[in-house]
C-alpha cells in the first residue's frame, strides 16, 4: 500500500547509490571502515534519469588508504587527500537528493553494507542519518523478484538481465550506473 501512496507523487524520486569505504585484506579486527566515495543518480518516478552525484570523501580515522583499497577501487590516494570531509560531502549529497527541500524520495541500494556503512558514518560525524529512512536493498528484492535461492551479486545480476557492465566495478558511480540499469527494467517491481 505504502508504494502506491509514492507512486502518486509527482515528486517522487528515486536515488539509486553506491558507496566505496576503506578497505583492507583480511580486515583486521576492530578497525573502522569510512566512507571514501558516493555515487548515485537520481531518477524521476517513471526512472528518467535526471541527475548525478559524484564525490570523493577523505577520511579521518585512516586517513592512508591501504593498497588493497587502492587496487580494489582504483582510488588514488593523492585524490583521497584533496577530497574534503564527510560531514561536508554528506551535506551536499542530501541537498543533491532534494530531501532537504521535502520531495519524497527513496534510496536504493544494491544490498544493506551502503546504507549501514553510512549510517555509522552519520554517527561519526554527528550527522542525521534521518535522510536513509525510505532505503530499499534492490539485491534481497531481486532475488524474489527472480526466485533466486540467494543473493546474486552486481555484476552477475547485470549480465544476468542482458546489460553490458558499463565502466570500472568498485567505483561507486558505476557500480550505481550498472544498479540503475536493473532498477529501470524491474521499476514496477520495486516494493518500499
Amino acid at each position: 500500500m505504502q508504494s502506491v501512496l509514492f507512486w502518486k507523487s509527482l515528486t517522487l524520486k528515486f536515488i539509486v547509490y553506491d558507496i566505496e569505504a576503506t578497505c583492507w585484506e583480511g580486515t583486521p579486527p576492530g578497525v573502522v571502515q569510512e566512507t571514501i566515495e558516493i555515487g548515485a543518480y537520481r531518477l524521476d518516478r517513471v526512472g528518467n534519469i535526471e541527475a548525478y552525484f559524484d564525490r570523493l570523501i577523505k577520511p579521518e580515522i585512516h586517513p592512508q588508504l591501504s593498497h588493497y583499497c587502492r587496487r580494489l577501487t582504483s582510488i588514488d590516494q593523492v585524490d583521497i587527500n584533496r577530497a574534503r570531509r564527510f560531514d561536508e560531502v554528506i551535506d551536499e549529497f542530501v541537498d543533491w537528493t532534494g530531501w532537504y527541500d521535502g520531495e519524497d524520495i527513496v534510496l536504493g541500494s544494491w544490498g544493506n553494507f551502503d546504507p549501514k556503512q553510512l549510517r555509522k558514518d552519520c554517527r561519526l560525524n554527528d550527522f542525521s542519518d534521518e535522510f536513509l529512512e525510505r532505503s530499499i536493498n534492490l539485491r534481497e528484492q531481486y532475488r524474489i523478484i527472480k526466485g533466486l535461492p540467494k543473493k546474486r551479486g552486481l555484476k552477475s545480476a547485470v549480465k544476468h538481465e542482458g546489460f553490458d557492465w558499463l565502466g570500472d566495478q568498485h567505483r561507486a558511480l558505476n557500480d550505481a550506473k550498472n544498479t540503475v540499469q536493473l532498477f529501470r527494467k524491474f521499476l514496477d517491481d520495486w516494493e518500499f
